[in-house]
């Protein structure tokens, strides 16, 4: 009778920190977890326990629905962060929000800020002098980064491994080629949709760094075939190029490239003339390719 008397008769009577929050509550989605913590003010107190000391917090599915004020709440004891995604949040997340996390939390490898349109370069300086092991980085549609903001994060996080800048449209050659010089561990890089990047940006990247796997340049309307040339030349690790909407990148520099099996984003010259055919005839010739 002494041991069923002590056996748990609910979740909440387990251990919290040695199997609720590490064993349990880890594989439940966010919007669950706020869910969890209007049944009571036990399993509230319980979901601070797990969200002060979850490593990875990501507010993508949910973004929009939660108020600003509950996500201070939910991280103001948090100082283990090592992935932070605020995708889906550009509504309402601002640097009065966004900073106080980041000073908190100097582990974070991995921080998404895509499309939060209302921050501002304050919050880029933060994650660079803060978040010095910073290995992945997200501000695609982040017009306000500009060229001061990531020179500060090229001269605090060397060890960058993937960026993207996507139509991150203040940024030209000199702050390119900065951070190319100073992050030499890139794998994964895109400068898409922004008109300034040139041959120059391109060229410094694949001199700088060799190790780099992804590229993504879909919109750069003034690379030329001449850095692609240099990218085959300096980066044989090179798995993935896409030069979409590159109207002076032509197949004489991105042949070397497929025969490497790298996968580029456009097809070969015969190939599209094929689809084009097809839709105006409305089936596929057949045509001795090997010919």
């Amino acid at each position: 009778m002494d041991e069923e008397a002590k056996m748990p008769t609910c979740l909440l009577d387990l251990p919290w920190e040695d199997v609720l929050v590490p064993h349990i509550l880890c594989y439940l989605p966010l919007q669950h977890l706020v869910s969890l913590q209007r049944v009571s003010k036990q399993f509230q107190s319980l979901i601070q326990v797990y969200l002060a000391n979850c490593r990875t917090f990501d507010l993508s599915p949910i973004g929009p629905c939660i108020p600003k004020e509950a996500f201070c709440t939910m991280l103001k004891d948090n100082k283990v962060l090592q992935n932070l995604s605020l995708q889906n949040c550009s509504d309402w997340v601002t640097d009065q929000e966004l900073l106080p996390v980041i000073g908190q939390n100097q582990h974070l490898q991995k921080v998404d800020m895509s499309g939060c349109a209302w921050l501002t370069r304050h919050s880029m300086v933060a994650v660079s002098l803060s978040c010095m092991h910073l290995q992945h980085l997200g501000l695609a549609h982040c017009e306000w980064v500009d060229s001061l903001s990531l020179r500060s994060l090229a001269d605090h996080c060397g060890g960058l491994q993937s960026i993207d800048l996507t139509a991150c449209r203040q940024l030209k050659d000199d702050a390119i080629c900065y951070l190319a010089k100073k992050c030499l561990q890139l794998k994964s890089l895109s400068l898409a949709v922004n008109a300034n990047v040139t041959d120059e940006s391109v060229e410094e990247v694949a001199k700088n760094c060799r190790g780099l796997e992804q590229l993504d340049l879909t919109g750069c309307l003034r690379v030329r075939n001449q850095s692609i040339r240099t990218l085959t030349e300096y980066c044989p690790k090179l798995q993935s190029l896409k030069v979409n909407h590159c109207h002076n990148v032509t197949e004489s520099s991105l042949d070397p490239l497929r025969k490497r099996n790298v996968v580029i984003d456009v097809e070969p010259p015969l190939q599209r003339a094929l689809v084009l055919l097809q839709d105006v005839l409305g089936f596929a010739p057949f045509i001795n390719l090997q010919i």
